[in-house]
């Protein structure tokens, strides 16, 4: 007889429902949000599990490629339709939610969400942060320039290196107090500056060390970011049935 298991899964717990093929409850649980304790529970039934479904979600990468590796068939639901799913329980509550779950699995009614691997996740978070980055020391470029404004300095054009000597430069002959008050925001500039410039490097060694980008930057227009993220938001070429 095939079995299976719906889990909710917040930071700290877990709630486990396995059901059969005709839907009876055959066992709930809660357990702690760790791969060992989840795979403590399910392993009496391993043999006979169908599917472990549980939503997509920050922690799913994690999870999904723990059970998958124990031996268990997990699958991640695309957490829109699983919310719609759920929403018609009269009694929302977490162990409710995880029965409604192992029901979606037993009755193939979900939507399945392709897991990137881990190679791709660091690189898209690699991404991400490059990008945080960016953000905020251009943030801190465009306050200073916009509080040197009130005092009639203009700072123009400057390029990114040269930013912060440039206006070090300029405010030599003013108010000491005005270099006092700029002064930490060049400092805190620099810093994060430095730190994009490490994730942009980190990023254009992967891209020149690997093929698949390597063929991506053939295309005119097409650098080592683009292909990075284009990549890793593709991962498994093979999910796809065709290419449109």
């Amino acid at each position: 007889m095939k079995l299976f298991a719906g889990l909710d899964i917040s930071l700290r717990d877990t709630h486990v429902c396995i059901v059969d093929e005709d839907g009876k409850i055959i066992r709930e649980t809660k357990v702690l949000t760790e791969p060992a304790d989840i795979c403590r529970s399910l392993k009496p039934f391993k043999n006979a599990l169908a599917r472990v479904g549980f939503e997509a979600s920050s922690l799913s990468p994690w999870l999904s490629t723990e059970l998958r590796r124990a031996g268990f068939p997990a699958t991640v639901v695309e957490a829109r339709h699983m919310a719609s799913a759920l929403s018609a329980m009269r009694n929302k509550t977490d162990r409710n939610d995880a029965k409604g779950i192992a029901q979606m699995m037993r009755t193939g009614w979900f939507r399945e969400v392709h897991v990137k691997s881990d190679e791709s996740h660091k690189l898209r978070l690699l991404l991400s942060n490059r990008r945080m980055l960016k953000r905020k020391f251009l943030d801190i470029e465009n306050t200073i320039r916009g509080t040197l404004k009130v005092f009639g300095i203009k700072s123009g054009h400057i390029s990114r290196g040269q930013f912060e000597p440039q206006l070090r430069e300029r405010l030599q002959n003013e108010d000491p107090f005005l270099q006092e008050m700029i002064d930490p925001m060049l400092e805190a500039r620099l810093v994060l500056l430095k730190q994009f410039t490490r994730c942009e490097t980190l990023i254009m060694r992967y891209a020149k060390a690997h093929p698949v980008c390597r063929r991506f930057m053939t295309i005119p227009g097409v650098g080592p970011m683009t292909a990075v993220a284009e990549m890793t938001g593709i991962d498994d070429p093979r999910r796809f049935k065709n290419s449109k």
